[in-house]
């Protein structure tokens, strides 16, 4: 199958437009369900899976044979797909009025967003709680915890900042883990 797709591309490239329709033949029900899959709709769905194909064709001398060909028929459609969501404009507008209310908007008919009086001391009571079971860890794992998940380092710069071998950081972020585990096993 590859040999086929690579010489229907070196045809291609050579200007035969009936190569380029036997790669569309192979690939147009794949590229279109991946499109249909992304935006939800037929016919939005064709329109990207044929502007996917016309600009794979356009810019087939840009393709790199060491790659599958699939694979970058996928990016193109992919891209093409993310732009089109991106591009797309709502179909409802939250300061559009809501119809049968006096000047109510959709937006005021969202529910809050602010958590409730009790949800916001449950929060705090529970940060204090893996506070104070951060600070009975040992030194040597509540550092790593502390730069992992507070500071949200990297396991190379935790490293570096420590001058410890990232296994070594591995190794104490797992311990430092199951030790606040066992501490806050009964939440």
């Amino acid at each position: 199958m590859d040999l086929f797709i690579k010489k229907r591309i070196k045809a291609i490239q050579k200007g035969d437009q009936n190569a380029y329709a036997d790669l569309v033949d192979l690939y147009k029900d794949k590229i279109y369900r991946l499109c249909y899959r992304m935006l939800g709709n037929r016919h939005e769905a064709e329109d990207a899976a044929q502007e996917a194909f016309i600009r794979a064709y356009i810019h087939i001398d840009t393709y790199n044979p060491e790659m599958k060909f699939s694979t970058w028929l996928y990016r193109i459609a992919t891209n093409l797909t993310i732009d089109k969501l991106r591009k797309r404009k709502p179909d409802v507008y939250l300061d559009e009025e809501v119809g049968g209310t006096d000047g109510l908007t959709m937006q005021a008919q969202l529910p809050s967003r602010e958590a409730s009086p009790e949800e916001a001391v449950e929060s705090l009571e529970l940060q204090e709680t893996v506070q104070r079971a951060i600070e009975q860890l040992l030194e040597k794992y509540r550092s790593v915890i502390v730069l992992k998940y507070m500071e949200d380092l990297s396991l190379q710069e935790i490293s570096e900042i420590l001058g410890l071998p990232v296994g070594t950081v591995k190794t104490r972020l797992h311990r430092g883990r199951e030790a606040l585990r066992r501490q806050l096993g009964h939440l």
